[in-house]
């Protein structure tokens, strides 16, 4: 029978070979901030994600053998992703969040994570119980990255490795096996360094390493469903998917962030910086076209259609009031002609004016009636 230490070389072989470029071994215990979790709930900084607070995910978090009861080991593993580019973008064109350029990872990792149980399988000589996740699951990921040495939790509350930086997605296997724990990094190598949170333009990081999820633009932008709140609209600049700043703000990627991206996880053309003026015209069968098995279908059309609106309003150029005006008299969507309307607004030529003008004779949602009217007053 295979040995604790012998079983952990084994999987950290495997998943260096699966694509995982980081990996450790913890126990199944409680996550070490898990105290702070019902307090970050209770002040409501988890925004309209209310299926954070239900009962059976507060009690899956706070044990992760309520999740695989004959949870003997935790592995963590981190996949890297491109790094991002901090310079502007190309004029007339938008921001996508480095991890979202290629493939969508929720496809690509639980595969992997299921070779890897096999493999074990295949070591061991028996069935392994194992249960996987990747961001989906109710597990404090970064906790259980940091115990086993993956990193230390940054201010930014992005896991960060000492010589890699913090382009890498997470993921998670719950195993019936006996492997030796990997030592945590415990120390904090933050410092006084408070780069990330003066970079961050809606002010979403908090003084506890916690989040604002209601300002953040990834948030705001992937899982927020209606209306972006009209007063942070101005600070998401031309971001359409998701948001890298705090961490190109980071010392530890300026200075470490190197490595190879995954090759499932490589650029598709077009998706880093899309076009805004054609992105904002897709219908449906375009939309879906695109973006097959890529995680910007996570917004849905309706949602990523309101980001490039806000992203051009942003850039304020008034080469941009034709196809916005196009979008307010015809687009099908009300959030997305709400978005367009602000948009003109930010414009604010007196073609812009006329466009709005013009649409709000014949708007029949009373919420676009709303935002065209705040566009003229402004």
């Amino acid at each position: 029978m295979a040995g604790a230490e012998s079983l952990n070389q084994f999987i950290k072989a495997e998943a260096l070979r699966l694509g995982f470029s980081l990996a450790g071994v913890s126990l199944p215990q409680a996550p070490a901030h898990f105290d702070g979790f019902p307090r970050w709930l209770r002040a409501g900084r988890h925004a309209g994600m209310g299926y954070l607070e239900s009962a059976r995910s507060l009690d899956r978090r706070a044990d992760p053998r309520r999740i695989l009861p004959a949870a003997r080991a935790v592995v963590s593993l981190g996949m890297p992703y491109p790094v991002p580019d901090p310079a502007e973008p190309r004029p007339g064109r938008g921001r996508v969040a480095a991890y979202a350029w290629g493939a969508d990872y929720h496809e690509i990792i639980p595969a992997r994570l299921a070779e890897l149980v096999l493999a074990l399988e295949g070591y061991l000589g028996r069935t392994v119980a194992g249960r996987g996740y990747t961001d989906t699951g109710p597990l404090l990921e970064r906790d259980f990255a940091q115990r086993a040495g993956l990193g230390w939790i940054g201010k930014n509350t992005c896991l960060i490795h000492p010589r890699m930086g913090s382009y890498f997605l997470l993921a998670e296997l719950l195993l019936d096996v006996e492997a030796a724990p990997d030592a945590p990094i415990e120390s904090d190598f933050c410092g006084s360094c408070a780069r990330c949170i003066a970079a961050c333009p809606t002010g979403c990081i908090l003084p506890d390493r916690t989040i604002d999820a209601g300002r953040c633009i990834s948030y705001l932008t992937i899982e927020n469903k209606g209306a972006i709140p009209p007063e942070l609209r101005p600070q998401m600049g031309s971001w359409v998917f998701g948001c890298d700043i705090c961490q190109t703000a980071c010392p530890w990627n300026v200075r470490f962030a190197r490595g190879a991206a995954d090759p499932a996880l490589a650029p598709r053309e077009s998706v880093p910086d899309p076009l805004l003026t054609e992105d904002l015209h897709l219908d449906a069968g375009a939309f879906n076209q695109k973006f097959k098995g890529s995680p910007i279908q996570r917004p849905r059309r309706r949602g990523y259609l309101r980001n490039v609106a806000v992203a051009m309003g942003n850039l304020a150029g008034p080469e941009l009031v034709p196809d916005l005006a196009r979008v307010v008299f015809e687009e099908p969507e009300p959030l997305v002609r709400g978005h367009a309307a602000w948009a003109l607004g930010r414009i604010g030529s007196a073609r812009a004016r006329q466009a709005l003008s013009g649409a709000l004779k014949s708007e029949p949602d009373g919420s676009v009636v709303q935002e065209i009217q705040a566009a003229l007053a402004g």
